[in-house]
């Protein structure tokens, strides 16, 4: 018998990102939010903009939407950056208030910085996907790694999985997602969940950037051993992801709505639940008397009847009672006793 879902087996990532907008400050208060909410770890982002981005790349039009800004992306990025020094306090505070510092770097520098600070784990975002030298540099730290796969088609996946287990990872969680801010719940594609982990046999789980809370909820039901979802102290921020991001309010909401989901999962044994046993002899039928029965008067489908409570002989042996004689007289509505 397969074991018990537990809570345990779900991480609940709260994806800080760049919802800081610079500000250390900002930042220490959505890791305080996040232990608040409930979430299992608080993920940033760690990048040298120079290192990243050319200075004429464009900005994505969810960007510039939510940024109310004619910029370049280099520009954007450049106002949304953290230096070393304050990543240092940041994952000295997690450890302080006892949740997991997550961050995932964009380049091999933001890399070697992350692992000299001690993350447990490598996050790979989507637009890495295709970037197989950088892949390859991440494979060789021999962490576990998680993956995202936004905008992939499976032959980018297989590539990718390959190369950071070729290279030396630990281990290799997908994570399924829509790199759309916000993703229409129609361009989800939760099913796309399954086919990885039959493919991949290895763990999957979810980033999600749906408005909302169902779909990560929904995730977990099917299966998803992570969940990662944008938290912001105030939506109406200024900044990419913000729109598409939960208040502390709603995070919690939804950390107690997975919590809730794996609780009612279950087991994979089909059985009366503790919770349930004493309603039996309440709402199961017995088999009684239909009528006056005379003692040595053969049981049969017309003297008979099913009815509640269910504390006599139950109607399962019905078959195994009609026919038989009655050994004492029943009066209509008596427990059949044999």
């Amino acid at each position: 018998m397969q074991k018990s879902i537990g809570k345990e087996e779900v991480c609940i990532i709260a994806e800080a990102g760049v919802n800081h907008n610079g500000s250390l400050e900002t930042a220490l208060k959505l890791c305080n939010a996040a232990r608040a909410a409930g979430a299992s770890a608080i993920k940033f982002q760690t990048f040298k903009t120079e290192k990243n981005i050319t200075k004429w790349a464009e900005m994505a039009d969810y960007q510039k939407t939510n940024m109310k800004a004619q910029e370049s992306q280099f520009e954007m990025s450049k106002k949304l950056e953290l230096g070393d020094a304050a990543f240092k306090k940041i994952k000295k505070h997690c450890d302080k208030i006892g949740i997991e510092f997550l961050s995932t770097p964009d380049e091999d520098e933001s890399l070697r910085f992350l692992l000299k600070l001690g993350v447990k784990k490598v996050k790979i975002g989507s637009a890495e996907i295709t970037n197989i030298p950088y892949l390859r540099v991440v494979g060789r730290s021999r962490k576990d790694i998680i993956l995202s796969t936004g905008m992939s088609e499976m032959r980018e996946v297989k590539a990718a999985y390959k190369e950071l287990l070729s290279s030396g990872a630990r281990s290799v969680t997908l994570l399924h997602c829509t790199t759309e801010y916000p993703c229409p719940p129609e361009d989800v594609n939760l099913r796309a969940m399954d086919t990885l982990r039959k493919v991949f046999k290895t763990k999957v789980g979810y980033s999600d950037h749906t408005l909302g809370i169902e779909v990560s909820v929904a995730a977990v039901a099917r299966g998803a051993c992570i969940i990662e979802k944008h938290l912001t102290l105030d939506r109406g921020m200024t900044g990419p992801d913000h729109a598409a991001s939960l208040d502390p309010e709603e995070f919690a909401q939804m950390v107690k709505g997975i919590r809730t989901i794996l609780l009612a999962l279950g087991s994979y044994e089909k059985k009366a639940a503790p919770s349930e046993k004493k309603n039996i002899p309440i709402v199961r039928r017995s088999i009684v008397a239909a009528c006056h029965i005379n003692k040595n008067e053969i049981f049969t489908e017309d003297n008979l009847a099913t009815k509640r409570p269910g504390t006599g002989i139950s109607p399962a042996r019905w078959n195994a009672i009609v026919g038989r004689k009655a050994k004492k007289d029943f009066k209509e509505d008596d427990l059949i006793s044999i």
